[in-house]
């Protein structure tokens, strides 16, 4: 049962999602893989943030992009924290034992540059562990192989995909991260967001290659409780 389970945007059963405290907590408590998602503010700066907008996660409102990294940070998360920037994320990953699931938030602001910044910076990390990237926006992960071919790219998708081996085969990709389970691509798939327990349980059994979700702990728990009865 090899199947890793990311942690979600952090723990956002606990913290803010996408915040440091949550990524803290995700190093603490042993988390075996963190997702997050980049964007770029107006000055080019990579932040960690999911939405477009500032407005479901801060005191704020409007689009990162419309907003300098310093305009940026007189807003604040719930628990009083400033939009993290990848820089800040880098530094609390580097030289610890966890895989990283970077998404490019590309797929409604396909931001000019991103993947370059991008790129660099996590090359420049001193990391234990190759860098997972994946994006809805197909012409993205495009570019990147572009200019970086040697990296793990993952084509996002939620509806029905057709062929999707043939997809992944014609794209060059290393994966799949679908909002479904698709039977007969398990070592090539990494499987959003998957909270509850019986579908949990389900694809562990199926040794899918990871599940995201937004409590960690309690997955980690439930795959650990299974492999314990398998070897009773």
């Amino acid at each position: 049962m090899n199947t890793m389970v990311f942690a979600h945007r952090g723990i956002p059963t606990r913290e803010p999602e996408n915040s440091l405290s949550g990524f803290k907590y995700c190093l603490e408590h042993g988390a075996a893989g963190l997702e997050f998602d980049i964007h770029l503010t107006k000055d080019n700066v990579p932040v960690v943030m999911h939405d477009e907008k500032i407005d479901r996660t801060t005191d704020g409102s409007g689009l990162i992009n419309s907003y300098t990294y310093e305009e940026l940070c007189q807003f604040k998360l719930a628990n009083g924290e400033r939009i993290p920037k990848l820089d800040e994320l880098i530094a609390l990953v580097e030289n610890q034992d966890i895989w990283l699931n970077l998404e490019f938030k590309t797929n409604k602001i396909h931001y000019p540059g991103i993947e370059k910044i991008v790129l660099q910076k996590m090359n420049a990390a001193a990391l234990k562990h190759h860098v997972i990237y994946s994006s809805f926006n197909i012409d993205s992960l495009r570019v990147a192989k572009i200019l970086d071919e040697n990296q793990d790219y993952n084509f996002l998708f939620e509806k029905k995909l057709n062929d999707p081996a043939k997809v992944m085969k014609a794209e060059g990709l290393n994966g799949l991260h679908p909002g479904y389970y698709i039977p007969g691509l398990e070592s090539h798939e990494r499987i959003w967001t998957i909270d509850d327990p019986k579908e949990q349980e389900k694809l562990f059994k199926a040794g899918v290659a990871g599940i995201f979700t937004n409590d960690f702990v309690s997955a980690e728990d439930l795959k650990n409780q299974i492999l314990s009865k398998s070897t009773e």
